[in-house]
């Protein structure tokens, strides 16, 4: 028995409880309203739920009096062992052996697939994270952005979303032309421009230009800095995309700046020009002093904003509104943004810039803020000069350490990460912590097949060990948190429950033979461990997927 079984069996036996004290009271529970817990103590059951304090006042009863009500009926549930009232009115159950055993072979005929939900369904979702300017590789910060984003998005996307992963790509401005200047000045052999990028990845890319085009030196003026600038651009742009890559971080949509500014088929104006006037039809777009303002205050920024000023020129509001236009125009409904430490301001901003589009700030828009994050002794980039690389500390630390690691805490807590802790292979690296558990789940397998142990029978009534109550019941959590994690955009809950649940696996593991000792001879009790074992290493391999995280199989 699941928890969604065993919810929908309390609201089977509170509905005509509730229904019989105040009419109409049924038809205003659903299983949503039947929370479960589990209890700390073990020895307090399985679960445990506030129903019955949760509807005592708008029923008019005592809680610990209605709870009593509910005992004997949901007592005689099958698959239900015990029930009994707690404190104020808890009531506290303990599932019979193979009603919580059962769910270890639930698990392995699930497969990769125990764990996702339907909790996101019907929620189109457009993720935008990372999203760092081309003029350079990717640092520190934007490593924890591709880490964090990509595990929310794994996780929506097993809660069922339709979802899309998308780099905002900021190729049009000043520091475009900044950049193309700073390849332009290493080309020639001159010094780069003061305000310009510096780095040996500016040479390399100065390099890469002159052989893809052998007759640069043959071009003048602006026709010279426009070759040199899209090349170096197209160059960097793919260095980008092959770091993410690299670290196991997926694109679903590169979306070019330049389309909000490029003018539209037929004449049409730009999205830019058409994102004016459309906040202008929705009654938040005013003139003044030869500008064109958006009154976001209207939607609790702490200014208005102008949009395009007295020159004519647009500001950068614009262009985002013009892209947040564009994500509806897409069919995204809800959009989530990840930005860095840096970026608090935009969060005001770009709500009450959905609202001035039309919509829900509290519902079509989420702005979340990444915190800053360090690692004891890193070295900065030999090419850019002033950075930590991305590639860098991939290739010193590993993709696994750092995508779990940072990962594991959340995204608005600033983050220092010991480089000692994660090449330990100790229990002291919660990274290798987990991916042993699930090695040796594999070994455990391995073991049993050429002991002669197979899954052919299964006895969940047999799991009665502490240890195996403790692991089914974590297990039973798993695709609840994932639901949860998703919800809450927090990936660090599924770390957290996999380093738990690894925990409780290794104590099993010292506690519960699948092979027998010596002359025994396997019973249906050592089959039915092995189908607990591959159980876990489900959850465990399910876990460490939905961060982008391997699950070796031997270690």
């Amino acid at each position: 028995m699941d928890p969604e079984q065993l919810s929908a069996a309390l609201l089977a036996v509170v509905a005509p409880l509730a229904e019989a004290r105040r009419p109409g009271a049924a038809a205003e529970l659903s299983v949503a309203d039947v929370v479960l817990d589990r209890p700390k103590n073990r020895d307090h059951g399985d679960w445990a739920s506030n129903i019955a304090l949760k509807l005592a006042k708008s029923l008019g009863t005592n809680p610990r009096e209605f709870a009593a009500e509910i005992v004997g009926p949901l007592s005689a549930v099958p698959g239900i062992a015990a029930v009994e009232v707690a404190g104020p009115g808890f009531i506290n159950i303990r599932l019979d052996a193979a009603a919580a055993g059962a769910l270890a072979k639930t698990i392995v005929e699930a497969g990769a697939a125990f764990g996702t939900n339907t909790t996101q369904r019907g929620n189109s979702i457009n993720l935008e994270f990372v999203s760092a300017n081309p003029t350079g590789p990717l640092h520190i910060g934007h490593t924890r952005w591709a880490a964090l984003g990509d595990a929310i998005a794994r996780l929506l996307l097993a809660s069922g979303a339709t979802l899309v992963r998308e780099f905002y790509i900021n190729d049009a401005g000043a520091q475009m032309d900044r950049f193309g200047r700073s390849v332009l000045a290493a080309v020639e052999g001159v010094p780069g421009p003061e305000d310009g990028y510096a780095g040996e990845y500016i040479q390399s890319l100065a390099a890469r230009v002159r052989i893809e085009h052998p007759e640069i030196d043959d071009l003048t003026g602006d026709e010279k800095l426009h070759t040199v600038r899209e090349l170096a651009y197209r160059f960097q742009l793919g260095e980008i995309q092959a770091s993410l890559e690299q670290f196991n971080v997926h694109f679903d949509e590169w979306f070019s700046e330049r389309v909000l500014h490029a003018p539209g088929e037929d004449g049409r104006p730009s999205l830019v020009d058409e994102a004016v006037e459309r906040l202008r039809v929705q009654g938040h777009v005013f003139d003044q002093d030869d500008a064109v303002w958006v009154r976001t205050t209207d939607f609790g920024d702490d200014k208005d904003r102008v949009i395009r000023r007295s020159n004519g020129e647009y500001t950068y509001f614009a262009a985002d509104a013009a892209y947040y236009l564009n994500k509806g125009d897409r069919g995204y409904r809800h959009k989530i943004y990840l930005l860095g430490a840096d970026h608090h301001g935009y969060v005001h901003r770009l709500k009450a810039l959905a609202g001035a589009a039309g919509d829900d700030p509290e519902k079509d828009i989420e702005v979340l803020i990444g915190q800053l994050v360090s690692i004891n002794g890193a070295r900065l980039s030999k090419r850019a000069g002033n950075i930590i690389e991305l590639d860098d500390l991939r290739a010193w630390l590993g993709t696994d350490a750092l995508r779990y690691s940072l990962a594991r805490y959340p995204a608005d807590s600033p983050l220092t990460l010991d480089p000692e802790i994660l090449q330990k292979r100790t229990n002291d690296n919660p990274v290798f912590y987990v991916q042993y558990a699930h090695a040796r789940t594999h070994n455990v397998a391995r073991n049993a097949a050429a002991s002669g142990i197979e899954r052919t029978a299964f006895a969940p009534e047999s799991l009665t060990h502490e240890t195996e109550s403790a692991l089914l019941g974590a297990l039973q959590e798993f695709p609840r948190l994932v639901a949860f994690a998703a919800e809450v955009r927090e990936p660090h809950r599924v770390a957290r429950y996999l380093e738990e649940l690894a925990g409780l696996y290794h104590r099993w593991y010292d506690n519960c033979r699948v092979i027998p000792l010596g002359d025994e001879q396997p019973t249906d009790l050592h089959r039915t461990r092995l189908w607990l074992n591959d159980a876990t290493g489900q959850v465990l391999r399910n876990g460490l997927g939905l961060l982008g995280v391997s699950a070796p199989e031997r270690m």
